[in-house]
């Protein structure tokens, strides 16, 4: 009995038992069933890494087509502000045409 305290005292087992039955009843309302490694590295990572890089890369697409919206609204003003000193440049030769 003292060993068995002894070992429960060093390895602060009763924390951890006590963090375990928490993970195990927050577990009960899961509808999903718990990730279990299948032995093989590969596919254990695949099947973690997968879902989380296809969302990222569903993220990252989303943000270029709203930076690339943006650089298209961005190069139209340009555009027209390239027009619109063109037509004053314009307006100023022809001023300063009937002026002389």
């Amino acid at each position: 009995q003292e060993e068995i305290q002894e070992v429960k005292n060093e390895g602060n087992l009763e924390g951890l038992f006590s963090s375990l039955d928490k993970i195990v009843e927050e577990a009960k309302d899961r509808e999903e069933p718990a990730w279990r490694p299948s032995g093989i590295p590969e596919e254990d990572v695949r099947s973690t890494m997968v879902p989380y890089l296809l969302k990222h890369r569903s993220h990252l697409r989303s943000v270029l087509r709203e930076k690339e919206e943006e650089n298209r609204k961005v190069a139209e003003s340009v555009l027209m502000g390239r027009d619109r000193i063109a037509e004053l440049q314009q307006l100023i030769q022809a001023r300063q045409q009937a002026w002389q």
